[in-house]
């Protein structure tokens, strides 16, 4: 605060300066146009006057002169010697009135010169005054307005201050209570103190009686110790190698469809194998290129098995990832592959120059993509000497300097970027290729379709490989961090040793867990009480509906006996109904018997059954019966005529049935019913469950709200506290400020009066000259 007020000061210091300078400036000016003013009137009245001693001049050579006449006329007899004489008076006085004439022409001049520069300035010197009081009126209008606005706000501020007083004194108050519990607090900081030394004493003559030796003195010990958990670290390492596996992944399909592609072209251009035979140099390459899949899919296995040894629970440094050298391995074999398959590919590329169709921008096209080649291997081979070393402290203890690990990784990040712009040329060169070869007229649709899917592969390991690096500068400084070290050292640890350091980690884990007991957590009072009268309330329909259950269960049961009851019924039904038939075949063998045996009597017997069946069954319903059908709980149906006492006994059994089956369904329909419920309720149930749920989130989220709001309100209170401040300081530099423009106003309506006063003087000057 002191020094924007020195600042403001020193500005207002400043102003109050050049207003003062302009103040001066304009009194010297008016002080000049004054004495020029009162010039030029003392010019005019020596003017005046001269103009009146010139009239009375020229009046009396005037009457001079009619005198002169007349004598002339009078002396005209005289002699010639005085007529001579007055000829030459003459023209003396006519010279002499000349030049008096044109003086006084000279002199109307100046005069209306004078006068005119006079009016003009008089009019100049009005309008600044119009200015002048004009600008003082809106300065009075200003003044006026804020006198008024200040008033306000002094009152406003008057009441602020009464109130902050009375803050101050609660404030006063609570600072006391502030110092007395400080001393409470000092106190009780001198007790703790006295007692940690206490603490310290018993505990050092503990370690120094019980303990036999400091294992952090010996690094070898000491590498064994489990080093202080880094969540964090550990969440960031498993994050980048998701991240990282994610693009392995892309660059491992990107490199298996550049090598399957290159294949096929090679079977295309610059022979067909279709039509005829390639050349064994192009037959050797397509079957090194055939085996790229070997190379290339341990890539992303031994990368997959790196990423899921990095857990949450373990200490990824390079002295414990194991799996780095796995996959440090397979890169190597895959770079192999790639010196291997080097020199074909450029044998292939000059074969494609050595065509009787290639062109001249064509083979150099090809030399461009051989030094591309050479330069993506030798890359892959620089980027597997750097992993080869990334995965030697995993083996060998002392193999790399921990001071060199950041060295190794700028290096490799370097490489990598190096790998994508390698990589994007050649893809470059590839389109221009693509392009010319377009143009070739024996190109067919087939070459075509490859070189689209080749380039394609190439864009994707273009865009694969600019991603990873990336990806790895943007967290070199997570891989150069240091990570973790074994207690009181500095050291890098032991990978010999780092096993049965995780093994020792495992087991403290185990043993925390194992010891550490979860705390119940405590329900609200009303809250036990709502849910009390949901579970009494759940309970009892619960109650409800068990024995609703046990009451359908019960009923399911007797109908189940009352089916096997009915089902042992129509078996013995059926065994009748087979006994009835066997007698009625019987009875028409005897009648064919008796008829004779012929087949015309047979036919007439078999007519004669049916036209008493017939008769039977019109007899039957002239009676009011109906024909009885004998049906079985299998589905056997059967239409036997009956004498009328087993039609009575099948009517009572198939009205037994019927009202049997009714109860089934209605039965079956209560249990189906109740199952419903059943359902319902428990859906209801969970229902409710899932509210309780959402209930308790929302109470949380809403109480994470009424926190938030909290901080806004202190937050807010501090930045009204600050702006009242600073209120507080703009007031008081603005009542300065009108302060001295009160008086610079005051002084420009004395000087303002003074010169009013100044040119009516003048005026009254003018009107009485």
């Amino acid at each position: 605060m002191p020094q924007t007020l020195r600042a403001q000061n020193q500005v207002l210091k400043k102003a109050v300066v050049d207003e003062q300078a302009n103040s001066a400036s304009l009194k010297e000016q008016l002080k000049q146009r004054d004495q020029s003013l009162r010039k030029q009137e003392q010019e005019m009245d020596s003017l005046s006057f001269r103009n009146q001693q010139l009239a009375k001049r020229v009046e009396l050579l005037q009457e001079e002169l009619a005198a002169s006449e007349a004598k002339g006329k009078k002396g005209k007899s005289k002699g010639d010697s005085p007529s001579q004489h007055g000829l030459q008076t003459q023209s003396v006085f006519d010279e002499d009135l000349q030049k008096k004439i044109e003086e006084n022409e000279r002199l109307h001049i100046q005069f209306y010169e004078a006068d005119e520069q006079h009016k003009k300035t008089e009019a100049e010197l009005r309008e600044r005054l119009e200015k002048l009081e004009k600008d003082a009126e809106q300065h009075q209008a200003v003044v006026d307005g804020l006198t008024t606005k200040y008033a306000e706000t002094i009152e406003r501020l008057q009441s602020d201050k009464a109130r902050l007083e009375v803050k101050a004194q609660t404030l006063e108050r609570e600072a006391k209570e502030c110092r007395m519990r400080t001393e409470d607090c000092q106190q009780q900081l001198r007790r703790c103190q006295s007692e940690l030394n206490r603490q310290v004493k018993q505990s050092s003559s503990v370690i120094q009686e019980k303990v036999p030796f400091n294992d952090t003195k010996f690094s070898d010990y000491n590498s064994l110790n489990v080093p202080s958990h880094n969540r964090r670290h550990q969440l960031k390492a498993r994050d980048v190698a998701g991240q990282a596996m994610s693009f392995i992944q892309d660059l491992v399909a990107a490199l298996l469809n550049f090598h399957s592609y290159t294949e096929q072209r090679v079977h295309i251009y610059p022979l067909d194998s279709s039509i005829e035979t390639i050349s064994p140099l192009n037959q050797k390459f397509s079957q090194y290129l055939h085996e790229n899949a070997a190379y290339v899919r341990p890539l992303e296995d031994s990368f997959l098995q790196l990423y899921q040894s990095i857990t949450e629970d373990t200490v990824t440094v390079l002295e414990t990832v194991i799996k780095l050298k796995n996959f440090a391995v397979n890169f190597s074999s895959y770079t192999h592959f790639l010196q291997k398959i080097l020199p074909y590919q450029l044998k292939s590329l000059e074969e494609e120059c050595e065509a009787p169709l290639c062109t001249a921008a064509l083979s150099a096209k090809n030399q461009e993509l051989q030094s591309d080649i050479k330069r993506v291997t030798s890359v892959f081979e620089k980027l597997q000497n750097y992993i080869n070393l990334l995965a030697l402290p995993s083996v060998r203890q002392d193999a790399m300097p921990q001071s060199n690990t950041s060295a190794v990784f700028t290096q490799l990040a370097a490489c990598l970027h190096s790998l994508h712009d390698a990589i994007k040329e050649m893809s470059k060169h590839y389109n221009q290729k693509a392009v010319i070869e377009r143009e070739l007229p024996t190109v067919t649709q087939k070459l075509c379709t490859t070189t689209e899917c080749l380039l394609g592969s190439l864009g994707s390991l273009t865009s694969c490989t600019g991603k990873i690096a990336t990806f790895f500068s943007n967290n070199l400084d997570f891989f150069t961090s240091s990570g973790y070290s074994p207690r009181g050292s500095t050291a890098a640890l032991n990978p010999v040793q780092a096993e049965s350091m995780l093994a020792n980690k495992k087991k403290a884990t185990a043993y925390i867990q194992a010891v550490k007991k979860a705390k119940p957590q405590s329900v609200p009072y009303r809250e036990a009480l709502s849910n009390r009268r949901i579970l009494t309330s759940s309970t009892e329909s619960r109650e409800g509906l068990t024995q609703q259950v046990q009451q359908s269960q019960e009923k399911i049961a007797r109908l189940e006996q009352e089916k096997e009851h009915w089902l042992l019924e129509a078996q013995l039904g059926k065994v009748r109904l087979e006994k009835e038939n066997q007698r009625i075949a019987e009875l028409e063998a005897q009648l064919a018997a008796a008829l004779g045996g012929s087949p015309n009597s047979q036919t007439a017997a078999a007519d004669a059954l049916t036209r008493g069946h017939e008769e039977a069954a019109a007899e039957l319903k002239a009676a009011g019966k109906e024909p009885t059908l004998c049906t079985s709980l299998v589905g056997m149906l059967c239409t036997t005529p009956t004498d009328e006492h087993v039609g009575d006994e099948e009517s009572r059994e198939q009205l037994i049935k019927s009202h049997y089956m009714a109860r089934v369904g209605e039965l079956t329909t209560q249990l189906q019913i109740s199952d419903s419920k059943a359902v319902h309720f428990h859906s209801e149930c969970r229902a409710l469950a899932k509210r309780l749920a959402i209930a308790e989130k929302s109470r949380e989220t809403f109480s994470e709200e009424v926190k938030l709001a909290n901080q806004n309100i202190t937050r807010l209170q501090d930045e009204l506290a600050t702006t009242k401040r600073s209120y507080e300081d703009q007031l008081s530099m603005m009542s300065d400020h009108l302060c001295s423009m009160n008086e610079t106003l005051s002084k420009q309506r004395e000087e303002i009066d003074t010169l009013k006063m100044g040119s009516k003087g003048n005026a009254k000057k003018n009107k009485g000259r």
